[in-house]
This record gives C-alpha cells, structure tokens and sequence, in this order.
C-alpha cells in the first residue's frame, strides 16, 4: 500500500508536454523580472514584455536559457536543454528573438528537455 502511495505521488510531480515561446538569456531575464519599481503594485503593469524579451536575447556565450511563452512566465531550461539551445543559437547566427518549441517534462518552472526547434 505505502509503494502505491509513493508510486501515485510521485507520477503527479512532473508533467509531460510541449511549450512555445520567445528564448531568452535566463540570467538576463532574472536580473529584468528582478527589476520593479518598489511603487508598483502589480508586477505586470507598465512593463514592456517586447523590450525586455529583446534585450535579453541570447548570444553565442550565453549558457543559461528559459523560454517565455505569450504569458510572460518563463521556464527555465535543464542541463541538456541548456547545451541543446545553445548550439541552436550558435547554429543560427543572429541576436534577435527566437521562438522556440520545447518538448519534455517539467516540474514547478524547469523543463527536462527532450528536444528543442525553431518555431515555424
């Protein structure tokens, strides 16, 4: 009985799926969600989600990603998913906006990732 308990809370910690969104620098991205005005009573107003995704678009040293998908949460990347961006953002080149779909598991806000492409 107490392995079917552990066996059922344990399944229910980690969801498999497939997210899409805007991949950032995660770092960059802390510092921005890090930086609110004390005033502001709502983390979401007066904020430019556009400007803050763009500047904090990777680069070819960047070695921590997350993904922001259109409701401005973002989810960071594992280990594996972390090495498989980077060579996709070394691999394309350009320092601007990448949408991105990430499949895999994830638990609270990191991603296990499985694969990671382009969005079309």
């Amino acid at each position: 009985m107490r392995f079917a308990v552990v066996v059922l809370f344990s399944t229910g910690l980690s969801f498999a799926g497939t997210w899409s969104g805007t991949l950032v620098d995660a770092r960059c991205w802390m510092f921005e969600e890090s930086n609110v005005s004390p005033r502001h009573t709502t983390q979401f107003v007066d904020r430019d989600r556009n400007r803050e995704v763009s500047y904090c678009s990777p680069g070819k040293k960047t070695k921590t990603f997350a993904i922001v998908p259109p409701d401005g949460v973002s989810l960071d990347l594992d280990a594996a998913g972390n090495a498989q961006a980077a060579d996709l953002v070394r691999s394309s080149g350009t320092k601007s906006a990448m949408r991105v779909i990430v499949t895999g598991e994830i638990q609270k806000n990191l991603i296990q990732v499985s694969s990671i492409a382009v969005a079309k």
